[in-house]
């Protein structure tokens, strides 16, 4: 199941006519981690997540959550 990161990186890369190797690539990360990257594995370096993001003119950073379900749910 693809997360949002995931499924942003899988959009942009598409959007700019990049194969997985050619992103790969040009971000300096490899093949496997792309791969991984768009599959929504739960578990990567987040330098490496960012290298990928700066070709797409974003990085990651904290985001506030809505946490008003969980204090519904307590």
């Amino acid at each position: 199941m693809l997360n949002p990161l995931s499924a942003f990186v899988k959009q942009r890369r598409k959007l700019l006519q990049l194969s997985q190797p050619d992103l790969a690539a040009k971000a300096g990360v490899g093949l496997r981690f792309v791969r991984e990257l768009e599959q929504g594995k739960a578990t990567l370096r987040l330098d490496k997540v960012n290298l990928v993001l700066r070709l797409f003119g974003h990085e990651l950073a904290p985001a506030p959550l809505d946490r008003t379900h969980l204090i519904q749910e307590a």
